[in-house]
C-alpha cells in the first residue's frame, strides 16, 4: 500500500471516528452530563437591571467614580479624541439623554444636569438583530453580551444601537491603557467594538458591577441599585414600585433595562 493510500484511509477513519462521537458529545451536552450549573456564589437572576437615582448621583456632580472603576477594570483606553474615544459608562446632559422628559416645568436642578448612560442591555436589543456573525448575544438573565474575538468590525450593531452604548476600536488601544492593564480582562484589539457587559466576570465571582460597587461607597447607599427586577422583594422592584423613574427612548419599543429615579 503506498503512502498516499494509507494517508487517505487514514483520513477516512478519523472522519468517520469523528462522525460517530458526534452525537454522544451533543446528547451528554444537551442532558447535562457536562454541567452548564453557574459556579458557587456566582449571582443570578431572571432579569438583571440598574436603577440609578439621579438626584442623589448629583449630590457629586463631578463625581466619575463609577466610571473609573468600570474603565480601569475593563481595561478601557483613555482615548482624548471624541471620534475614536473608547467608553462603557459616561455622562450626557439630561436634555439630550430624555428629549422627551425634558420641558420648561421640569425641576431646573436636573434639567441642565449631566446624567449616567451605559448600555440598557433592552429586552428587545437592536444591535443583536443586526449583528451578521452574533458576537452579539442575549442571556437568559437579560445581559447583553460582546465577544469581541467573533467581530469582524462591520459596526452594524453601534448604527442599529439608539443609545450610542457601543464605541468601536479605530486603532490599538493597549498603547491608551493609561492606569497598567488588569490581566483579570482581556484587551481588545483594532477594529472590533466593545462595550458594557454588567460586568458578568464578576458576577461570576459573586460581585456586582464596579461601577455599582464603587458609586454606592463613594455617593452614598442607593445612588446605583443593581438587582433582579423580576424579583418583587429584591430592592430594584421596590424602589421602582415606590417611586417615579423614567427610561431612555421607551417609545422605540426596545425596553432598556436601566432606570432613572427623577
Amino acid at each position: 500500500m503506498d503512502g498516499s493510500r494509507r494517508a487517505f484511509l487514514k483520513t477516512a477513519g478519523c472522519a468517520i471516528l469523528g462522525a460517530g462521537l458526534a452525537a454522544p458529545i451533543a446528547r451528554a451536552v444537551t442532558t447535562g452530563a457536562v454541567s452548564p450549573d453557574a459556579m458557587p456564589g456566582e449571582l443570578k437572576a431572571a432579569r438583571w437591571a440598574i436603577v440609578v437615582d439621579v438626584k442623589k448621583c448629583l449630590q457629586r456632580e463631578d463625581c466619575r467614580a463609577c466610571i473609573d472603576a468600570c474603565h480601569v477594570a475593563h481595561n478601557v483606553p483613555l482615548i482624548k479624541d471624541p471620534a475614536h474615544e473608547i467608553k462603557w459608562i459616561w455622562k450626557e446632559s439630561f436634555k439630550d439623554t430624555f428629549e422627551a422628559e425634558a420641558h420648561p416645568y421640569l425641576e431646573k436642578g436636573v434639567a441642565g444636569k449631566h446624567v449616567l448612560v451605559l448600555c440598557n442591555h433592552c429586552d428587545n436589543p437592536p444591535c443583536l438583530r443586526v449583528c451578521p456573525t452574533k458576537p452579539t448575544w442575549k442571556r437568559s438573565d437579560g445581559i447583553v453580551m460582546m465577544d469581541q474575538h467573533r467581530c469582524i468590525g462591520c459596526r452594524y450593531c453601534i448604527v442599529g444601537c439608539p443609545y450610542g452604548s457601543r464605541s468601536f476600536n479605530w486603532q490599538d488601544p493597549r498603547p491608551f491603557i493609561t492606569t497598567g492593564i488588569r490581566p483579570e480582562y482581556p484587551t481588545r484589539m483594532k477594529g472590533v467594538v466593545e462595550k458594557c457587559t454588567f460586568c458578568t466576570e464578576r458576577l461570576v465571582k459573586g460581585l456586582p458591577p464596579a461601577c455599582v460597587e464603587v458609586c454606592n461607597k463613594v455617593a452614598g447607599p442607593g445612588t446605583m441599585t443593581f438587582g433582579d427586577i423580576r424579583d418583587p422583594g429584591s430592592e430594584v422592584a421596590r424602589m421602582l414600585k415606590d417611586s417615579f423613574s423614567i427610561r431612555r427612548k421607551p417609545v422605540l419599543g426596545t425596553e432598556p433595562q436601566i432606570y432613572y429615579l427623577v
